[in-house]
């Protein structure tokens, strides 16, 4: 029984692929932890910076979804190789 379209799917896979890195370099960004406090101190002169960290939890959770379903979908695809 074939839940999904395997094509579909391997293509689902690539493209979440690419979601989970864009939201991890947004989720990088807009943590204060990891960019380190003159960096932070700098970016918080910036409006758009501001509106860009009020939506890190967003990020958190579009990160989190995405890997979910792109590790699913890339067994269902490609299966475990062990």
């Amino acid at each position: 029984m074939v839940i999904i379209d395997l094509v579909i799917a391997a293509k689902l896979t690539f493209i979440l692929g690419i979601t989970n890195i864009i939201s991890l370099i947004l989720v990088w960004f807009t943590c204060r932890c990891t960019l380190g406090r003159k960096l932070t101190n700098k970016l918080w002169n910036y409006e758009w910076y501001k509106k860009l960290y009020n939506l890190h939890c967003y990020f958190w959770w579009i990160f989190i979804g995405s890997v979910i379903i792109h590790a699913i979908l890339a067994i269902l695809v490609f299966g475990i190789p062990f």
